[in-house]
């Protein structure tokens, strides 16, 4: 499943893929480093949890995705990779809802790229998947994540007291949420007509889950934590 609008592509992620999202991950280290999900400390005489390998994390994502539980994507920009979104938790029954997170590269922050691709992941979800409702959790200090979802128009449903581990403690989330009923037009379509007409790169102010992914981002969103080198 490819989904497109202009330059920015959502496609499934490959294992061809490892050099050029090991190079954009390690460029990014810095920039993504307080918004990575880790592994919190093992109970006494527990198992000591692992860092997944690249591959490992792949097929992860694959397995998910087949089980139905997942959606992985890489983002790509002007032809080249620069992020990656899932939307994870993908719940079916009476519930049909999932929750979506998220990283980007420092380096296209400001262009639009992440609300684009979070809108076309969205309408996917809510027109062809068939979920009702989807979450993004982000930490409160992530102030350029919750810009994303801001713009998108998503709601702040409260606080989640020490949600996550991230960066190597447990974190308070933020809650936003969506349901179907309330983007009606579709969030691409809200989207295009609300976004300034000429976004320009903001460098570092752009600030995703498994708490895929280093962001900035929501911290419930892309790879099981960074895979280890």
């Amino acid at each position: 499943m490819t989904l497109t609008d202009g330059e920015i592509v959502l496609r499934p992620i490959k294992m061809r893929d490892q050099r050029v999202w090991r190079e954009v991950n390690r460029r990014n280290r810095d920039w993504l480093r307080p918004w990575e999900a880790t592994v919190p400390p093992p109970a006494p005489g527990g198992p000591v949890a692992q860092r997944p390998t690249y591959r490992q994390m792949v097929r992860h994502l694959r397995a998910e995705a087949h089980a139905g539980r997942m959606l992985p994507f890489a983002i790509e920009y002007e032809g080249r990779l620069v992020g990656q979104l899932t939307v994870a938790g993908i719940t079916w029954g009476s519930m049909c809802s999932g929750h979506i997170g998220y990283w980007v590269d420092q380096g296209v922050a400001g262009r639009g790229v992440m609300p684009t691709a979070v809108a076309l992941a969205v309408d996917h979800c809510f027109r062809s998947v068939g979920l009702h409702r989807i979450e993004v959790c982000i930490r409160p200090e992530n102030a350029p994540s919750r810009r994303v979802v801001e713009k998108l128009g998503f709601r702040s449903e409260g606080v989640r007291p020490r949600y996550l581990h991230i960066d190597g403690a447990w974190r308070d989330h933020l809650i936003f949420a969506l349901t179907a009923e309330e983007v009606p037009e579709g969030m691409l379509r809200r989207w295009r007509r609300t976004r300034p007409t000429a976004p320009r790169s903001q460098g570092p102010s752009q600030g995703p889950g498994l708490s895929q992914g280093p962001g900035p981002g929501s911290s419930a969103g892309p790879s099981p934590a960074s895979p280890a080198e």
